[in-house]
C-alpha cells in the first residue's frame, strides 16, 4: 500500500536529517521532492499545491520543540498535513436507530462493487452485530446475482432472491418490506454498474434513491485505488448527480499510487468510509486518515493492529498460553497456535508495516516469500506429528522423524532442521519467561529486529550489515 509514495517521502526527509533547526532553505529541496512524490502518485495538482503551501506554513512558523528534532518535527507536520487532505478522522455509517437502514453501493463496472457489498454485509454482521439483508439489483448483468448469493452462501449471510424482471427502485421496496418482515437492521443493495458514466445509469440510481428518500439512505461508491485520479472524475460524476454520503477505495493491497485516497475528499468533499485491502471477505477497514498518513511515512498503525489482533486472536487461547509460558512450558502445539495468529491477521509484510519504523526495516529484510513459504512447510511438518509428539518433541526417535517426513512430503533432514529451529525457539521463550516473572523485558532475544530495533536509527538500535548468508529471514527461526 503506497510503497512508492512511502519511498519518496523518506528519500525527501533525508534533506533535512542533521539540520539544528527548520529554514526556508534547508526545507526548499524537501518541498519540491514532497511535490515531486505526490504528482507522480497521480494527486489532484491543487491538492498538491494546497497540501506544500500549508505543509510550508506549518513548518515555518513551528516553534522548534526541545528534545524533538527538527527531522521528526517536520514528518509530524507532513503527518497531520496528510491526514486533513484526507479528511482527519474516520466518517462513520449513518444507522437509523430503531429502524432499518438501507445501505445502496454504486459504482462502475469492475470496481467491485459485489465483493464489497459481501464484504459489508460480514463486517457489519461481525463488528457491528447488525442483522443484514444482501440485495442483488444489477438487472443488467444476471451473473452478479448469482456471484452475491454465492458470497452471501459462504458467510452464512442472508439475501433477498430478487425478480431481475423488475426495475431496481422496485426491487428495493420489495426488498424493504422484505426485511421489516424479518427484522433486519440493514439492507445492502448491489446496483449495476457501466464501464462509463451516462445518463441512463444515474438515472436509474436516481430512481432507486428517491424510491429510499424517507429512510436517508446511505449511498456508496466503490472505486478503484489504482486507477487514481480517474476514480476522483468518477466519484465527483457521482456525487453530483446522485448525492454520495461515502467512498469505498477497493484494491488497496495493490501498488495504489495513492492519488485517489489523497485527493477524493478535497475535491469532492466526499468522505471516504471503509477500504478494501485483500481479496478475503474480512479483508475490509474503516479509513482512518490519521492512520493511513503514518503507514505512509512509516510510522506504523498500531491501533489498527490492535483491532485486528482483537478480532482476530482467541482470548482463552493466548491466556493460556500466557499461563503455560510462565510455567516455562512450550510446545510444538502453542507454537503452532501462534502461527495461526499470525496468519489470522494477515502477511508478514503486512503486519510488519503497521509497527512503527518496520516499514524501512522491511526494505532492508527483501522479499519475505521465503518465510512464508517456509512457515507453511513447517506447518505441513506438524500436522504429521501425533499429537503425543507435539505436546512432547523429545519422545521422537529416528523411527519417528522417517514418519513424519513421508507423511509431509520432506526429507528426513528437513524434519530435523525443525526440530533444531524449535529447540531454538523452546529456549527464547524460556528466557523470555524468566523475563515476565522478573518484570523486565528488554526486547525479545533471537526476533529479528525486536532486540535493541537493529537498523532502525532513533530507537536505540544500531544498523547491522547483512549478512552474506541468511540475512534474510529463512535463515533464522523461519
Amino acid at each position: 500500500m503506497f510503497d512508492n509514495l512511502s519511498d519518496k517521502f523518506s528519500e525527501a526527509f533525508k534533506n533535512i536529517s542533521g539540520k539544528g533547526k527548520i529554514s526556508e532553505s534547508n526545507i526548499e529541496e524537501t518541498l519540491k521532492l514532497v511535490k515531486t512524490a505526490l504528482l507522480e502518485a497521480d494527486v489532484n495538482f491543487k491538492v498538491v499545491k494546497n497540501f506544500i503551501n500549508n505543509v510550508k506554513e506549518e513548518a515555518l512558523g513551528e516553534k522548534v520543540i526541545k528534545g524533538v528534532n527538527p527531522e521528526e518535527q517536520f514528518v509530524k507536520i507532513v503527518h497531520d498535513e496528510l491526514a486533513k487532505t484526507m479528511g482527519d478522522k474516520n466518517t462513520e455509517l449513518n444507522y437509523i436507530e430503531g429502524g432499518i437502514t438501507p445501505i445502496l453501493v454504486v459504482g462502475l463496472n469492475g470496481q467491485g462493487k459485489t465483493t464489497f457489498s459481501g464484504k459489508l454485509s460480514l463486517f457489519l454482521s461481525k463488528k457491528e452485530k447488525k442483522n443484514v439483508l444482501l440485495v442483488p439489483a444489477d438487472t443488467f448483468r444476471p451473473a452478479a446475482k448469482d456471484q452475491l448469493i454465492t458470497l452471501a452462501k459462504s458467510m452464512n449471510m442472508d439475501w433477498f432472491d430478487s425478480d431481475l424482471s423488475k426495475h431496481p427502485k422496485d426491487i428495493a421496496a420489495d426488498a424493504m418490506a422484505f426485511a421489516k418482515e424479518n427484522g433486519k437492521d440493514i439492507v445492502i443493495i448491489d446496483t449495476a454498474g457501466r464501464l462509463h458514466v451516462d445518463e441512463e445509469l444515474m438515472g436509474q440510481i436516481k430512481e432507486v434513491r428517491q424510491g429510499l428518500e424517507g429512510l436517508n439512505p446511505e449511498v456508496l461508491m466503490v472505486a478503484d485505488a489504482m486507477t487514481g485520479q480517474e476514480a476522483v472524475n468518477v466519484a465527483k460524476s457521482f456525487h453530483e448527480a446522485v448525492g454520495l454520503t461515502g467512498v469505498v477505495l477497493s484494491k488497496m493491497d495493490s501498488d495504489a499510487r495513492g492519488g485517489a485516497a489523497l485527493s477524493i475528499k478535497h475535491v469532492t468533499g466526499v468522505p471516504i468510509k471503509f477500504i478494501s485491502t485483500g481479496e478475503k471477505m474480512k479483508d475490509l477497514e474503516l479509513f482512518h486518515p490519521d492512520r493511513l498518513a503514518g503507514r505512509i511515512l512509516d510510522m506504523g498503525d498500531v491501533l489498527t493492529l490492535v483491532e485486528k489482533a482483537e478480532a482476530a486472536i482467541d482470548k482463552d487461547d493466548a491466556e493460556g498460553m500466557m499461563k503455560r509460558l510462565e510455567k516455562g512450558k512450550f510446545s510444538v502445539n502453542d507454537f503452532m497456535k501462534q502461527m495461526d495468529m499470525m496468519k489470522n491477521l494477515g502477511s508478514m509484510a503486512s503486519i510488519m508495516k503497521m509497527i512503527p519504523g518496520m516499514g524501512g526495516m522491511l526494505k532492508q529484510v527483501g522479499d519475505l516469500t521465503p518465510a512464508e513459504n517456509e512457515m507453511k512447510r513447517m506447518r505441513v511438518i506438524i500436522n504429521s506429528m501425533t499429537k503425543k509428539e507435539r505436546d512432547n518433541y523429545k519422545i521422537m526417535k529416528d523411527s519417528h522423524i522417517k514418519r513424519i517426513a513421508k507423511g509431509s512430503g520432506n526429507t528426513e533432514a528437513q524434519v530435523r532442521d525443525f526440530i533444531a529451529k524449535f529447540k531454538q525457539m523452546e529456549q527464547m521463550m524460556g528466557g523470555l519467561s524468566k523475563m515476565m516473572k522478573g518484570g523486565a523485558m528488554p526486547g525479545m532475544p533471537g526476533m529479528p529486529g525486536m532486540d535493541g530495533m537493529p537498523g532502525m536509527p532513533g530507537l536505540g538500535g544500531k544498523k547491522k550489515k547483512p549478512r552474506k548468508k541468511g540475512g534474510k529471514w529463512g535463515g533464522g527461526f523461519f
